[in-house]
Order: structure tokens, then sequence, then C-alpha cells
């Protein structure tokens, strides 16, 4: 389990590593770049790193701010201005709880949709690939303004990186049956999801100007921001918009409320609605709706408890089958093929379950047993063959490997079967580097920990040593290529397979950086032997 000592380890290397990134980014940065111009008129930025190789545009408003009528709808156009807009600081970040670990945590505004550019082209003809973050948190914490997503060292090796803001929590993903009653879809919530899309839009019509490439974008992210990733990848809404994309740590299946109907013992999300509306004491008002907009952003927040974690507690806001911007379960989707059929890539950390263990109460075998016996009925006895618990001393392990696999490695594999049963070109990968700082904390290679390396942001000052660095390196080599290419392969690259059911092959980033076989494979066929069964019900 985590401890309190490690909870506040965690926040300090959290704080470190955030403010060693920012010095980096802010010690050579000069005022201002000259202007270009996009469709919401002409901006500035700002010229960053010590080579002055990388221009930088934060805070660039992608979408109309969505407060007063505009909170819960769709995003609307960004209005123009007139002048040259300075864009050298980011903007602010969609209201949110205190995050898990004691993240940063940036000025909050509803007032939040903006996206950032790093860019290193010399011209606007230069047609360089895009990479297109969608940043983590359950879709309820972060921001594409922290500093763990600096573009600076991967746009040096070739690429416009773009960072993102979204709605957040039950103003990202809010529903009502009012709500859905004012649209033209009839539809409510997935505004999150509809400001990732917007993102996209912007970025085909403005992307040309920094120098990218409207026709080879790559969208990743990781945790929230990789089931994003699945979850764009068959709505009809963002289809052409993106060429290639990145999956870590998050996948297509799972439990996905609905709009209105109740799924797997699941409250539909109108209801949710309903339940936050009469929280508030809105919904006896004349004007539910008109009410529930003159809450402040504080209020709403506070009435709408919304949970952290695979483990959570408090109300779990997310993406919800509507039948429109998601017609269906995503995971259902990707394996009737109607996803996306471009070049694509998942993986999963070595120990992705340590940061939720707080959250399960559980230190005792008897315990742990009786978890398993009731997640996972019928595959219990194999699953507890696979990740025993002899004594209580083991049931952490135990814990952690079972997560890390029926949560992440086993959903990874099967998105990756069902992108090679699709005709897709699929690439699997695990990271398994535990850096210096981690290894006697028993946090291992955990959730969000590859981040820093494939966006290359292993700082000597924060902590990493050379193995790091060389990893890192690597690591974001083979993603800069895949977001050129669509394949990860290159000149000094190791070698890695395309992903089959019958090679189960996987690239391996850690002390070792090599392709492998067999990843958990025995877990893995227990879990999709359990999900078919469930399907047969």
């Amino acid at each position: 389990m985590i401890c309190r000592r490690g909870l506040r380890f965690w926040r300090a290397v959290f704080t470190v590593a955030a403010l060693l990134v920012l010095w980096d980014c802010r010690a050579a940065e000069n005022a201002s770049t000259d202007p270009i111009r996009i469709d919401s008129g002409p901006i500035s930025g700002a010229v960053v790193g010590k080579d002055k190789t990388v221009r930088v545009y934060r805070g660039v408003p992608f979408a109309a701010p969505p407060v007063g009528e505009l909170r819960w709808k769709p995003p609307q156009p960004a209005k123009p201005w007139e002048g040259v807009r300075a864009c050298a600081e980011f903007g602010p970040w969609c209201p949110q709880p205190k995050p898990m670990l004691g993240r940063e945590l940036g000025k909050l505004s509803e007032d939040c949709l903006y996206l950032n550019v790093w860019t290193p082209a010399k011209r606007a003809d230069e047609k360089l690939p895009v990479m297109f973050w969608i940043h983590g948190g359950g879709c309820t914490t972060g921001s594409g303004a922290s500093t763990y997503y600096d573009g600076v060292a991967l746009a040096r090796q070739g690429v416009v990186v773009v960072t993102i803001n979204y709605r957040l929590g039950p103003f990202g993903f809010l529903a009502h049956p009012l709500l859905s009653k004012e649209s033209e879809k009839n539809v409510s919530g997935n505004y999150g999801l509809l400001d990732q899309i917007a993102a996209l839009q912007w970025v085909k019509r403005n992307i040309a100007a920094f120098g990218g490439n409207p026709e080879c974008v790559t969208i990743y992210g990781e945790s929230a921001g990789s089931a994003s990733v699945c979850r764009l990848m068959v709505s009809p809404l963002a289809q052409g918009l993106f060429h290639r994309a990145v999956a870590e740590s998050g996948g297509a299946h799972g439990r996905n409320r609905h709009l209105r109907e109740t799924r797997e013992n699941m409250t539909p999300m109108e209801k949710i609605g309903e339940q936050l509306a009469a929280r508030l004491g809105c919904d006896k008002e004349a004007d539910p709706l008109a009410a529930m907009r003159a809450k402040s952003a504080e209020e709403i927040l506070a009435a709408s408890d919304a949970a952290q974690g695979l483990f959570g507690k408090g109300t779990k806001f997310g993406w919800i089958v509507d039948g429109w911007v998601l017609p269906d379960d995503p995971g259902a989707m990707w394996e009737a093929g109607k996803q996306a059929k471009i070049p694509f890539m998942a993986g999963t950390n070595a120990d992705e379950g340590t940061v939720f263990l707080q959250q399960l109460p559980i230190k005792r075998t008897i315990g742990y047993e009786l978890l398993v016996r009731s997640l996972f009925k019928a595959s219990a006895a194999e699953l507890l063959r696979l990740f025993p618990a002899r004594t209580d001393d083991e049931v952490p392990e135990a814990l952690n490997h079972l997560v890390t696999v029926m949560a992440f490695v086993g959903p990874a594999r099967v998105l990756a079967r069902d992108a090679e049963k699709a005709g897709q070109k699929a690439y699997l990968y695990h990271f398994t580097r535990v850096a210096p700082m981690l290894r006697e904390r028993k946090l291992g290679a955990c959730h969000a920990t590859e981040i820093p390396y494939a966006f290359g942001n292993v700082k000597e000052r924060a902590g990493y040593e050379d193995k790091d660095r060389e990893v890192s390196r690597v690591m974001s080599a083979c993603w800069v290529r895949f977001a050129a290419t669509g394949d990860p392969n290159g000149p000094g690259l190791p070698e890695w397979p395309a992903y089959t059911a019958v090679n189960d092959a996987y690239m391996e980033f850690g002390d070792e950086t090599k392709a492998k076989t067999g990843l958990y494979k025995e877990a893995c066929d227990v879990m999709e032997k359990r999900k078919a069964m469930m399907n047969d019900e």
C-alpha cells in the first residue's frame, strides 16, 4: 500500500520535476516572435530553449469561453480579435478538485478552452508531423498546460506539438433531460469530448501556419487521455481529423455510462444530472437550467463530488454513450472493427496499480481473496493462482499486478488484436524502467511515469541518471518516428515488430530496450475468456 510518507514523497517529486522543467523552458526565452495569422486573428509567441530553435504559443483560444449561457453546451467558435494577441502565457485550467498525489494545479476558470503549440519550423510550408496530446486525470483533473507536457524536446526532433485543455468533471460530462431537450441532437454531456474534437478541427484549419501538416496528425494521450484517443477513433464527428493514434495506459473497453439507459447496473447520466440539480437546490425552480447556470463553479464542484482514480468514491464523470458523439459502447465498436483504420500504438507500465492501491483498504490475504472472487467470479481461481498472496506482506504486490494486468495490460492487448483484425498496423509496448528516486519507494514503474520519457523531459536535476536519458532518447524517437511515418522503426532504433495475435510481440522500454513476446499471456487469456463469457450472458 502507499503510506502517507510515500504520498509526501510523490508530492515532492512532482513539485521538483515540474519546477525543473519550467526552469529549463523559461531560462532562455525571448520576449516574442513575429506574428502569425490564425483564423481568429494574428498571434505572437516566444522563442524557447537554450538553442532558440523552438517557438511556443501558449494559451491560444480554440473555442469561445464556455461560461454563462454556454455552460453545458457544445463548444462555439472563438470570437475574432483585432491586433496581435500575445500568446506567451498558458491559459487557465478547467475547474477541478485537488488532484491525487498533490500534482501541480494552475489557475482555475471555466474560461479554459485554450491550447498550446511548440514548433521548430522556420517556414509555414515545412509540413511537419503534428503530435496532438490529450492529458489524463480521469476526466476530472489535469491540463494541457502542465509542465510535465512541455513540448520543446519533442519539437526539436522535427514535429509540431499541440497540448489542449478540455472541460472536466461536471463541466465537461454532465447530462440532464432538460439539457438534452434544448439540444438539436436531443443529447447532453460529452462536452469534454466535443472540446477535443473542436481542438482537432482548429488544428486542421490552422496548424499549417505553424509549419505543421494537417494531413499528418497523431493523437496521443495517457490514462483518460488515452481512453479519449480510443473514443475519438470511433466517433463519427472526429473522423478524418487525425491519421495515427497512440494510447498510453488507457483503452476503449470498460464500463461506459449511457445517456438514458441503465446498463451494467450503472445509473444513466441524465439521472446523475437530475441528482446534481437536486443537490444544488435547482430542481424545483421554474427554470432549473437557468438556476444551475447561475451557480458558481465552486458550488458545482462541491455538489458534484467527482471521483478520482480507479477506486475513488463519488460521482464518476466521463464519456457517455449518447448515440451521436458515441453511437454505441466504444469497446463493442472496436470489437466490430468500427474504429478509424489508421496506424495504432498502445502500451502500459509495469506497475500501473501502485498509485491506486491507497483507494483499496485491503491489507490481509482474506480480504484480497474475497475481492478477487467478488470481482472475477468464475475466473477467480485462475487469477488467484496467477497472482497469489500467500501472506499479508504479499498482498500489495499481488494487488498491484492484478490491477496492472486486468485494468491495463489486458485491455491494451485487446486493442492491438482488434486493430490487427481490422487490418491496421498495431504496435504494443510495456514500460518497465524504474527511476532512481522510485526504487526504494515500492511504486515501481507506476501509472504515468512513462510520460517524461516519451516527451524527452528526463532531466538530470530531477534525479534521473544516464540510463533514464537513454531510455527517453529511444522512446521519444520511436514516438516521433511513428508520428511521421506510422511505423516506430527507423535508423538507430531497436527493431519493433508489428503486433499480431500469433507473435504476441511487444517492445519493452526499461533497463533493456528490446522486442519480446507473450506479455502476461496467461492472465490476458483469462481476461479475454471472461469477457467472452460475460458477452454470452
